[in-house]
């Protein structure tokens, strides 16, 4: 049987044969006794002024053993936030990842020379992963050039998915009614390849980014 491991989604691990990630804002953050998550402020939801004890619950979140990302942190320019307000807080998650050893979940929308020089001036070690990535091939490329990891979830473009060495894919539900099974199956189509081989390179990578410490086997 093939395990599909679903790396952001706002919905419960439902579905058979799966493990996932559940986005959380700090509000809604109320982990059961199992599952994974994410702890992150989007920069939709931004206020125009994070007090810096709402930085520091973030960060005791983003330390708590099943909580495996910090995010999702973003720039998006079609929000309402201001993009100086936006990249401030997208520091302080990038840095808070940095400090719990965990990687960044990004949102990213029309601000990837934003991202990258943010990226260039941080130099983090932890991985930096684009969720939901829809770009064409040549955004992916620049993405993957300067060490960030891609996340493809229902709607794709199939040569940006191509493009992506497996060794940077991951694959995703976000808000998509899609199941994950089905996602999976078409980036194995899109690609040309099992998908069991997909199903291993997705896992090689999820046990790389997030488990580190420990097999998934």
């Amino acid at each position: 049987m093939n395990a599909y491991f679903d790396i952001h989604t706002h919905h419960s691990p439902i579905e058979a044969g799966k493990a996932c990630i559940v986005n959380c804002s700090p509000d809604s953050f109320a982990p059961g006794p199992e599952g994974w998550y994410s702890v992150g402020i989007h920069p939709w939801s931004l206020p125009d002024e994070v007090p810096q004890e709402a930085w520091k619950e973030l960060q005791a979140m983003a330390g708590h053993p099943q909580v495996l990302a910090v995010g999702e942190a973003g720039l998006d320019k079609l929000a309402t936030a201001p993009m100086e307000l936006q990249e401030a807080a997208f520091v302080r998650q990038a840095a808070i990842a940095e400090t719990v050893g965990k990687p960044l979940i990004v949102h990213l929308v029309k601000a990837t020379d934003g991202l990258l020089r943010l990226k260039k001036r941080m130099n983090p070690r932890m991985p930096w992963l684009v969720h939901g990535f829809r770009g064409k091939a040549q955004l992916a490329e620049e993405l993957l050039h300067h060490g960030l990891f891609l996340s493809f979830g229902a709607k794709f473009q199939e040569e940006a998915i191509r493009t992506t060495p497996m060794s940077r894919l991951l694959i995703e539900t976000d808000e998509s009614p899609v199941p994950i099974a089905e996602i999976y199956a078409r980036v194995a189509a899109a690609r040309q390849i099992p998908l069991a081989d997909l199903c291993e390179a997705v896992r090689a990578n999820v046990q790389s980014v997030f488990f580190h410490q420990f097999s998934l086997r």
